[in-house]
């Protein structure tokens, strides 16, 4: 069948180790748009980190940011779709990671606050080319409405081995989920990257069986599972390629370029 409708990771699948896209993926990536394939991005990051990444490679229409709690147009910034984190959940998880000494960062309208300026921040800060703003009375910040995502930010042990109990004491209040090893996120229930491709199928009135999604990491589960052809990357974890439908190069080797040659332009 045809595909209509691309949504691609970031880091790690669309990008490459140095933070680029190749010269093939794009080529690849606008001779799909030019056969009237939608192609999207569908990432963690903020909107405005991931615009400058979608602008640069030529596309124009609505992108998935925030794990999938926002869907927002480039041409007019536009809210399609947006999930707030329930007040609720954000004062406990403060709570809890001002009792484990975690380091713990807010989103809000597109904005990244933390407690205080340290080298997680500054770390994260750099990959993904996007200001923070330090508040001293962080309580504040977090008892917000509007909260997108909460990012906790440690070893991956540590958070591996936190999640059992953090995923018994919110249920089904917050989706959790990891987008690298050191990142563990918190998003409203239905802020996934499946719930997004679904209402962005639906918005162009695209069946989902007619939809592809690549991705490397378990935040990008939801979105796999859910598309029509669900890939992950040769450099995506095991539990990822164990639900994919088709497992392509890694990101640098062009994964991304592919899977829409194979599947979109010569097929």
């Amino acid at each position: 069948m045809p595909y209509r409708l691309i949504a691609t990771d970031l880091d790690d699948t669309l990008l490459t180790d140095d933070l680029t896209v190749t010269e093939g993926t794009r080529r690849a990536m606008n001779d799909a748009i030019a056969r009237g394939v939608h192609l999207t991005i569908a990432t963690g990051r903020m909107f405005d980190s991931a615009q400058k990444i979608a602008r640069q490679v030529g596309l124009n229409v609505p992108i998935i940011t925030y794990q999938g709690s926002l869907i927002k147009n480039l041409l007019d910034e536009e809210v399609l779709y947006e999930r707030s984190l329930p007040t609720s959940v954000a004062l406990e998880l403060y709570e809890y990671c001002a009792a484990n000494g975690l380091h713990l960062q807010s989103y809000i309208d597109d904005k990244l606050y933390v407690a205080e300026d340290n080298d997680h921040i500054q770390s994260y800060a750099k990959q993904s080319n996007i200001p923070y703003i330090v508040e001293p009375d962080y309580k504040r910040i977090i008892e917000h409405p509007k909260q997108t995502k909460l990012l906790v930010i440690d070893e991956p042990a540590r958070l591996d081995a936190m999640m059992p109990d953090l995923r018994s004491r919110f249920g089904s209040r917050a989706h959790l989920t990891k987008s690298k090893p050191n990142y563990l996120e918190f998003l409203h229930p239905e802020g996934t990257k499946g719930h997004a491709l679904r209402f962005l199928a639906a918005y162009y009135g695209i069946p989902i069986e007619e939809t592809i999604a690549i991705g490397d990491a378990m935040n990008d589960h939801e979105m796999v599972e859910a598309a029509g052809l669900g890939v992950a990357m040769a450099n995506a974890v095991p539990a990822l390629k164990e639900i994919a439908d088709y497992v392509t190069l890694t990101n640098n080797e062009e994964g991304v370029r592919h899977v829409i040659e194979k599947f979109v332009l010569n097929a």
